[in-house]
């Protein structure tokens, strides 16, 4: 059934419950970050750190596209408060942890509620508001809700962290999902567009995703540990890619399939999903290792860090909301997204420079840069991939575009991972050779970078130097420049992929959106 007329009060009623929902998942991913690596320096799990945020991202990506398709066939609305439930619900079981084992198993299921509710809120506004010129509008206040969760995050984690403990990181979702889950209730509206149509799903091709998924991230965990050329690493991935391949060749031959064939079929969707994992790749790349840069390698406080971080995310919602506007006064509305790559490149070779005497304004400044860019790319690949599915395949198209983000994401916080450690352990190395030091305490000690942002080892590493009539400073140095080092190239990294993306955004279709 079609959607109901509804007055503007009963609209922003609505779109208030929905802003609501994805501040949710906004401020896990922004708050989150900057509290990391006192969470795991508390845990003792420098082991788990890329872990801590990829299981909620690999959870995510299984989940996206396969709600994006029930909330097609189903409506919306059921699995919007299933979702804000169980997202409460692993927030106090994150914030309950008590070893980072449980930490990682409560963010895969924070992630599996949190991949639910961005499977399903983009693709609600399209349930409250068919016009394309409409959905463009309040598509906004959307993206903007997320921008301010975001803006307050990176300040609020560290604030938090330093003044009340990370597990209050955690426990700030609960106050929010209670009132979402009261608005969501009363105001969103129950829309089914499928109405008498098979509503069927290929659960066994949902099986062989989440095992593609699983296998991604373990081949990118074994590359952190084995290194890039081993075989089980490559094995793993192996495993992987012809999964993957195995899952889309099913959506031609199912009759009930999760992704649509007519978007994999098009031109247009398939350079949206690479631009899409691109992005995210070098969007979270920079949300989860700037913050251990900043407090790690620079010795910045939690709530320093969170501050200069700050402009990242709050940029995001300034670019979203200067994007929405420039959208429907230009011919090519599909030319903006070549322009945040643009930036986004310059904010990433400006990162690699950066420095611990470098003032706290221009560093800030350089963040900005990296936020208005990606504000300029992240609600296009929404609205330009749901123009292309039509409104009976909305779910199914905003799903897409945001699990391939996220699979784009969970590779990337592996691939930088791999190189920040290899990059760590050869400067550290290199400094053990030179003093010809052999003890397994302190080689242990120095082995990753949890040394530099929990205490405990730090002292430790001074009496056990002491021990041994070394001097620890060098060592400490040489730990800290290997993690600058290796955030760096990270950076360098990120603005590789940018500089490709600029090239691959300048073949999207033509997308013009004036007179709507």
């Amino acid at each position: 059934m079609n959607s109901p007329q509804r007055s503007f009060r009963q609209s922003l009623a609505a779109m208030t419950g929905l802003s609501l929902v994805f501040m949710l998942v906004a401020l896990n991913l922004s708050v989150v970050g900057t509290a990391l690596p006192q969470i795991v320096a508390d845990l003792n799990g420098y082991a788990l750190y890329a872990w801590a945020a990829s299981a909620f991202l690999m959870t995510s990506a299984v989940t996206i596209p396969v709600t994006g398709r029930l909330g097609d066939l189903h409506g919306r609305k059921p699995f919007l408060l299933a979702a804000i439930t169980l997202f409460g619900i692993a927030s106090a079981a994150s914030g309950l942890a008590q070893s980072m084992i449980q930490l990682v198993l409560a963010r895969g299921l924070q992630g599996f509620a949190g991949g639910m509710i961005v499977g399903t809120v983009a693709a609600s506004v399209s349930d409250l508001f068919p016009a394309t010129s409409d959905r463009v509008r309040w598509q906004v206040v959307l993206s903007s809700s997320f921008g301010i969760a975001q803006a307050f995050g990176p300040w609020l984690g560290g604030w938090l962290t330093e003044h009340a403990g990370w597990r209050y990181v955690f426990f700030i979702n609960l106050p929010v999902a209670a009132l979402a889950l009261a608005m969501v209730w009363r105001h969103f509206p129950h829309v089914v567009h499928h109405d008498g149509e098979d509503r069927r799903i290929d659960w066994s091709g949902v099986v062989v995703l989440a095992i593609a998924i699983v296998a991604l991230m373990l081949g990118a965990d074994f590359t952190q540990a084995w290194g890039l050329a081993d075989a089980r690493s490559l094995g793993t991935v192996a495993v992987a890619l012809v999964l993957g391949a195995v899952f889309l060749r099913r959506q031609y031959r199912m009759p009930a399939p999760i992704v649509p064939p007519a978007l994999l079929d098009d031109p247009g969707a398939r350079t949206l999903m690479l631009l899409g994992m691109l992005t995210g790749l070098t969007m979270f790349t920079l949300v989860f290792y700037a913050p251990l840069l900043l407090q790690g390698g620079f010795g910045q406080s939690p709530d320093h860090a969170g501050v200069v971080m700050t402009p990242l995310l709050v940029c995001i919602t300034l670019g979203s909301v200067a994007n929405g506007r420039i959208l429907r006064r230009i011919r090519r509305a599909e030319r903006p997204v070549a322009w945040g790559q643009a930036g986004l490149l310059a904010g990433c070779l400006l990162l690699a420079l950066l420095g611990p005497e470098t003032p706290d304004a221009w560093a800030m400044a350089m963040f900005a840069l990296c936020g208005v860019s990606l504000g300029f790319q992240l609600p296009n690949f929404t609205l330009q991939i749901m123009e292309i599915a039509g409104r009976r395949h909305t779910g199914a198209a905003s799903s897409l575009i945001q699990s391939t983000r996220m699979i784009g994401s969970m590779v990337g916080v592996g691939l930088a991972s791999v190189l920040v450690n290899s990059i760590f352990a050869r400067r550290v190395g290199d400094a053990l050779a030179r003093l010809q030091v052999d003890d397994a305490t302190l080689a242990s000690l120095l082995s990753s970078p949890q040394v530099l942002v929990r205490a405990q080892d730090r002292e430790l590493l001074f009496e056990t130097a002491g021990r041994l009539g070394i001097d620890a400073a060098p060592l400490l140095d040489a730990a800290r420049n290997g993690l600058v080092d290796g955030a760096h190239a990270a950076f360098l990294a990120c603005a590789v992929i940018a500089a490709a993306c600029v090239l691959i955004s300048l073949r999207l279709p033509r997308f013009d959106l004036r007179g709507r």
